[in-house]
């Protein structure tokens, strides 16, 4: 019994050995970024709860969208969480066409991104971008944007005659100072017409309707999108335990929505936020961990749990 006891410890030991040499030293620390968004703040933060949960280093940088993309094919960067297509195709086709950044997993469905009004209006007939202007007066002849520069889809459009939007104001100030309005335009008649997308934790705090017609600039499917998770040429094979992860990770609207709220309402980090919001939903480590282990070949889902205190 004794011979048979050591015998199954040594096969252990081999075999977790064999688990931790199946990935370099390059794998041990997990170089990710983002560009200060909070829904790929959110993504990252969770990604970084896990893999540190795991044994793993997280390093994390926020760095515009084309430096990402440079980083990644220069092998400074691992993993980017957060290819919006189509909005950022112009961003990754040359690295694409060169092979050095590759897209692995779609992590997230169901984005959008166009202008919206609050039920009330919709249930009154404001339901396409062509019947705002049957509603100037309810609306004071305003639509309501973000901070400057980012509006510009809401100006062209005001100025495209098939709208018929001619002397429309577009309000620019904040996305914080746009949601006031929003949140005042609710306590009133629910008439307004704002710059709204998901995810975000707007869809959770107000009752918003979106808007259809505005295909010609923000695309089919209420400027529909999704996101995927990309990693430098080569990595999923130099690090395959991240990459079964990282194949795993997906994420929903209403799950990255609550997340947000954690990092905009609340002022969490968003690896505190991640925390939290698993807490709430343990249920999705089971999905995200199948097939995973520690670094050191342990078992992956009862690592994380513990780690979190599950």
């Amino acid at each position: 019994m004794r011979k048979t006891l050591m015998l199954a410890g040594l096969a252990w030991l081999i075999g977790t050995a064999a688990v931790a040499a199946a990935e370099p030293e390059s794998c041990a620390t997990v170089r990710m970024a983002e560009p200060g968004w909070s829904d790929l703040a959110f993504t990252t933060g969770t990604a970084s709860v896990l893999l540190q949960a795991l044994g793993y280093g997280a390093d994390t940088q926020v760095l515009g969208v084309p430096v990402i993309y440079q980083a990644m094919e220069n092998g400074q960067l691992d993993v980017f969480l957060g290819y919006w297509d189509p909005a950022m195709v112009s961003y990754y086709e040359e690295f694409k066409a060169r092979g050095t950044v590759e897209t692995v997993q779609q992590n997230l469905t169901g984005a959008k991104y166009t202008w919206a009004t609050l039920k009330p209006a919709w249930d009154a007939g404001l339901k396409d971008v062509k019947d705002v202007a049957k509603f100037k007066d309810k609306l004071d002849g305003k639509v309501y944007g973000i901070e400057p520069g980012s509006n510009q889809l809401m100006l062209d459009m005001i100025a495209d005659p098939q709208y018929g939007l001619a002397g429309f104001e577009v309000v620019e100030s904040s996305e914080q100072g746009m949601l006031a309005e929003v949140t005042r335009a609710e306590r009133q008649d629910g008439f307004i017409v704002f710059q709204a997308w998901a995810p975000h934790p707007m869809n959770l705090a107000h009752d918003i309707a979106y808007l259809t017609g505005a295909d010609a600039y923000y695309g089919p499917d209420f400027g529909g999108a999704t996101v995927h998770t990309q990693v430098r040429k080569g990595y999923m094979a130099e690090c395959p335990n991240v990459g079964a992860l990282l194949m795993n990770l997906t994420f929903t609207i209403a799950g990255e929505s609550e997340g947000m709220g954690y990092i905009l309402d609340e002022g969490l980090s968003p690896e505190v936020a991640a925390t939290k919001a698993i807490k709430a939903d343990p249920a999705v480590l089971d999905a995200w961990l199948k097939g995973v282990t520690t670094r050191d070949g342990g078992d992956g889902l009862a690592a994380v749990r513990a780690a979190l205190g599950l």
